[in-house]
């Protein structure tokens, strides 16, 4: 579907059903450079099990027009329009990496719209290294090699996936290089210049879980469980064999833990 937030398109997944004021609403964010798509099994899975789904493209990304947000600040306030704008007064906000920091940053600055968060591959701080940076900022393919290498569990890097036939690899790499140019270059230098994390996971109060990959090298296990000792009341799920992808790389218990939470029972 589509939205219009501050006068322009947005574009939302709703994982193959409409939004209906029955169903509690959950809205999904992106990483860095990547776009709604990265959701699609976990989006449809949540909107044919009780929930509305809106799997957004941030501004500059996917489907969705404007130019990238330059802070996660911006994105998180940016999140809380497009909340309005859906005609939705409160959801959960689901987030993977960038999107983890903006999910946080927007319960900590706007409560009132957010019900619960969901925090995967995510950390406190969110340093990104230099030649990842001067990658994307030059808008070379090398980016979404390391995004790849470095985000991938150990089986993932040689070649499974869970769907017979496709190739994990390949398809994270495709969906990154899609965004290569202003839409990564501005993501990773968002996350690198993101000091607030600490401040927003003392000031949230609303459900939390955070989800860590065990093998995940960009946002590490052991950090993210420092993010979830720095929330009041914060769960922590390790998945194990996953890297940062989790969504990609172990769907199946990805969304079982994800539903569960937004059911109240986890």
């Amino acid at each position: 579907m589509e939205l219009s937030v501050d006068g322009l398109r947005v574009f939302a997944g709703t994982g193959g059903r409409p939004l209906a004021p029955d169903r509690p609403p959950v809205v999904l964010l992106h990483g860095a450079g990547m776009d709604h798509t990265v959701w699609v099994l976990q989006a449809r899975f949540l909107a044919h099990h009780g929930f509305s789904v809106l799997a957004v493209d941030l501004p500059g990304h996917g489907r969705s027009a404007g130019a990238p947000l330059a802070s996660i600040e911006a994105m998180a306030d940016w999140a809380g329009r497009a909340i309005a704008a859906a005609g939705v007064e409160k959801a959960a906000l689901v987030g993977h990496s960038l999107g983890a920091a903006v999910a946080l940053t927007a319960a900590a600055r706007q409560p009132d719209r957010v019900e619960r968060i969901a925090l995967l591959g995510a950390s406190l701080a969110m340093p990104v290294h230099p030649d990842l940076l001067a990658s994307a900022d030059a808008g070379t393919m090398l980016a979404p090699a390391l995004m790849t290498f470095w985000g991938l569990g150990r089986s993932a890097q040689i070649g499974g996936h869970p769907t017979p036939g496709l190739w994990l690899t390949g398809a994270a790499r495709r969906l990154i290089e899609k965004g290569v140019g202003p839409a990564l270059a501005t993501d990773l230098r968002a996350c690198a210049d993101w000091k607030g994390g600490p401040e927003a996971a003392a000031t949230v109060r609303c459900p939390t879980l955070v989800f860590a990959g065990a093998e995940d090298r960009m946002t590490p296990a052991a950090k993210a469980g420092e993010m979830a000792a720095a929330i009041a009341g914060a769960g922590l799920v390790t998945i194990p064999g996953s890297g940062h992808m989790m969504m990609l790389e172990a769907p199946d218990a990805t969304v079982d833990a994800l539903h569960g939470f937004l059911s109240g029972k986890g």
